[in-house]
């Protein structure tokens, strides 16, 4: 109740979603506003190196998020469940990344873990789990 009380807004209900209108109206979903990555001033649309790092055929499950940095406030970060059976290393994630997405957008670091990622109830990834220990202490929070 609470979180629909201040979606509300002059009758209005703010979604969180950004999105945009192409030549013929048609309407397309960008990425969860609270999920966007503001890495010194261009926007980073998590859900965008998301869908890049999951088609590499390592890769079982992908989140991408912003992690503090002292000359950019935040920088990409992804967070990687490879496959059964499949080594997976930075280097080679960030390489596969390089000319597929423009260089700001492409993770500076990459964390590997074999257990699932958080999910929320709908089984949305728990991004803000994933976020929160990184910016404990820091004097921003996103």
């Amino acid at each position: 109740p609470e979180a629909t009380a201040a979606a509300l807004k002059d009758g209005w209900y703010h979604t969180g979603d950004i999105g945009y209108f192409d030549d013929t109206q048609s309407i397309y979903l960008v990425d969860r506003k609270k999920d966007m990555i503001i890495t010194g001033a261009e926007n980073v649309y998590s859900v965008e190196v998301e869908n890049l790092i999951s088609t590499h055929p390592g890769v079982l499950e992908v989140a991408v998020i912003g992690v503090p940095d002292p000359q950019w406030v935040e920088v990409v970060k992804a967070v990687v469940v490879p496959r059964d059976g499949v080594k997976l290393d930075e280097a080679e994630l960030i390489e596969f990344c390089r000319g597929r997405i423009a260089n700001y957008k492409i993770p500076k670091s990459v964390d590997f873990t074999d257990q699932p990622l958080p999910k929320t109830g709908p089984g949305k990834i728990a991004k803000r789990h994933l976020r929160d220990p990184y910016w404990e202490g820091q004097d921003r929070k996103i």
